[in-house]
């Protein structure tokens, strides 16, 4: 008995000792939780804290406002540490100049928007801000101010209310306005610089024109859209751009009105891949001619694709290169990507005199030019040899590939100088003499060459189609 005794007494220790365990255990987590609990709670009511000092310092900072309390003193404080950084890199007299000058912004779309808007987070004072159109849903991909609350806005207004929350010192004049030729002076009068930022190519002329004319300094955007390679943008004189349809009928027009060059740009030497432009409905084309469907005479109506981040670095583009000039450091020779244009000339000149050779007779001027040669050379060929392995030539050479076809950007390849003379020797015999002793190129140089320049002329197709050639 007394042995059953002293296990129940010893099975009643051991339970009352798991049993205090457990309520230790409990209580050690119900301790632990009420702690975490706590701590939440305090953070909660400090981040709430926090918040209620932020908007009550905002709301007073808004009263400040309101009651115009800042003194001249202050306002200059706060402006000159916005401007910090700016300071620092253009000194005193550089930044004193920057924000006394007045920039006309043309064109407040994907390239315009952002032009305004790092212009005033630099420091530029007064800006005027020009443009007719609206912001749409499709704007939002590359406008840098407008958010979706804007859709149905001018988008003068939507960049203006931007502007005037980054600094108290902008003088914003916005314009839903037009720019005509006719009227040009009103809105251009008093700017140090003009941005012409405008989609339609015929106001964009007249805008340049009318600048160079009045020696307005003016600087130009080219075609962002379509365009996706970052490494391609650059700046140069519209007189060197190259590859760019917009630049290049620019350029032209601008030749026949007699100005040549003195006009800065931004522009890409990348020519526009596998895009299309974004289909009208079928109804549209059946109410006439496409043409006349715009809002406004000369203003396209086609949509153009267009990747969001180009436009913003067009923009860039032009902000810090007339920075640079109104602080009195400007960019004196912009390095253009490629740097061949005496290689283009040359590679133009010897085809010209092969072309001459071929048809008997002297050539003053063949229907290709010289961005069509950087085109074929560059972007077709990749600066290589239509023969394989496709080598970088020490002395390339243009000529046209299959005599039977008219010289054209499909029916012109790239050799090295001693794979041009096999070429002139086997396959371009002049007319003169006996044709008959010409050879097909495909028999010369074998299938796999003729596939390089039967993709090389589907290329060419498909950028023809693109910039309507």
């Amino acid at each position: 008995m007394n042995v059953f005794s002293a296990q129940s007494h010893r099975t009643q220790l051991i339970l009352a000792a798991v049993s205090a365990s457990l309520l230790t255990s409990g209580l050690f987590t119900a301790y632990n939780a009420y702690i975490r609990r706590e701590r939440r709670r305090n953070l909660d009511r400090d981040i709430l804290r926090s918040i209620a000092d932020q908007d009550e310092r905002s709301k007073r900072r808004l009263i400040q406002k309101d009651d115009e309390s800042l003194d001249e003193q202050t306002e200059e404080e706060v402006t000159r540490e916005r401007l910090a950084r700016c300071y620092a890199f253009f000194g005193d007299e550089g930044m004193a100049r920057v924000r006394e000058k007045s920039v006309v912004v043309v064109g407040c779309g994907g390239v315009g928007s952002w032009v305004a808007v790092m212009l005033v987070r630099s420091g530029v004072s007064k800006i005027r801000l020009v443009d007719f159109d609206y912001v749409t849903l499709s704007s939002l991909n590359r406008h840098a101010t407008a958010v979706l609350a804007d859709v149905g806005t001018p988008k003068v207004r939507c960049i203006e209310r931007t502007l005037k929350q980054i600094g108290t010192r902008v003088e914003v004049d916005g314009r839903i306005e037009i720019w005509r030729k006719e009227d040009g002076g009103r809105l251009l009068e008093g700017a140090d610089w003009v941005i012409d930022a405008i989609d339609n190519i015929t106001t964009k002329v007249d805008l340049l024109k009318y600048c160079h004319e009045h020696h307005i300094k003016v600087f130009s955007s080219m075609g962002a859209s379509a365009k996706t390679d970052p490494t391609r943008v650059q700046i140069s004189d519209i007189s060197y751009t190259m590859y760019d349809p917009l630049a290049r009928s620019v350029r032209r027009r601008l030749r026949l009105q007699g100005v040549a060059s003195g006009i800065p740009v931004v522009y890409s030497t990348e020519v526009p891949g596998d895009v299309k432009l974004l289909p009208l409905p079928e109804e549209e084309f059946q109410k006439g001619d496409v043409k006349e469907l715009g809002v406004f005479d000369d203003f396209r109506v086609r949509i153009l694709p267009v990747l969001g981040s180009l436009p913003s670095l067009f923009g860039l583009h032009i902000v810090t290169y007339i920075l640079c000039e109104m602080a009195g450091k400007p960019i004196l020779n912009p390095l253009p990507i490629k740097n061949r244009k005496k290689l283009y000339e040359r590679l133009l000149r010897d085809l010209l005199h092969h072309e001459s050779k071929f048809v008997g007779e002297p050539i003053n001027k063949l229907p290709i030019d010289e961005d069509d040669v950087a085109l074929i050379f560059e972007d077709l060929h990749l600066g290589r040899s239509v023969v394989p392995p496709h080598a970088v030539p020490t002395r390339p050479t243009l000529l046209r590939w299959d005599p039977a076809k008219p010289l054209t950007l499909e029916n012109c390849v790239v050799f090295e100088s001693t794979e041009a003379a096999k070429h002139v020797k086997e396959c371009l015999t002049s007319r003169t003499e006996e044709a008959h002793s010409r050879k097909h190129p495909r028999v010369v140089w074998g299938n796999q060459v003729q596939a390089v320049v039967d993709r090389h002329a589907r290329d060419v197709a498909t950028y023809r189609t693109w910039v309507g050639l």
